[in-house]
């Protein structure tokens, strides 16, 4: 986040000069976009995390493939989209995970990846990687394996044990959410 408010803040032309030091001019503009590009990424981050953390992987999928149901028509596989979306979904701790250990046991041989400038910095975390890489495969086939072993076939003939339905607070949750669109599209037309 702060790098995205340097580079907009710095690198933004604007005809209101605030501060003019050396080669670094601060203009109002770049202030105001850097602003809103703050708050747009905390935005970001703070939804994705309330909708990771409130709903199952599970509510998840069924409610990407209940989205993109319409697309069928066209020849979108949604199931395949909704299970490809969902496992990303639930791998991303694990690759953390692995991270962290791999990262450990590099510092235990003696790697060092807080010293140094950028490039050094970039260049230590290839021993990361590599392995990360490696095991991220490795995890992949492993789940290919055991789907195939159990006969999945993608979404042909699934039932489900909860079907979804619409209720009055989901179209009040539409709604709202399309006023606020509405409301931010708005404002971002009138500027």
């Amino acid at each position: 986040i702060l790098f995205t408010v340097f580079i907009n803040l710095f690198l933004t032309k604007g005809e209101t000069v605030l501060l003019h030091v050396g080669f670094i001019t601060v203009t109002l503009e770049g202030v105001l976009l850097a602003a809103k590009m703050c708050i747009r990424l905390v935005l970001l981050i703070v939804g994705s995390s309330i909708l990771t953390l409130t709903t199952t992987p599970i509510q998840l999928t069924d409610a990407i493939e209940y989205i993109l149901k319409p697309f069928k028509k066209i020849g979108v596989p949604a199931h395949e989209i909704a299970m490809m979306m969902t496992i990303a979904l639930r791998f991303i701790p694990t690759l953390l995970d692995e991270t962290d250990k791999i990262m450990k046991a590099q510092q235990a041989r003696g790697a060092d990846f807080d010293t140094g400038n950028l490039i050094q910095k970039a260049k230590a975390l290839i021993p990361i990687l590599v392995p990360l890489f490696i095991s991220a495969f490795r995890r992949a086939e492993e789940l290919a394996l055991a789907m195939e072993a159990r006969c999945y076939h993608g979404g042909k003939g699934r039932t489900r044990l909860h079907v979804l339905k619409m209720h009055k607070n989901d179209w009040l949750a539409i709604l709202s959410m399309a006023v606020l669109i509405a409301c931010v599209i708005l404002i971002g037309r009138l500027q």
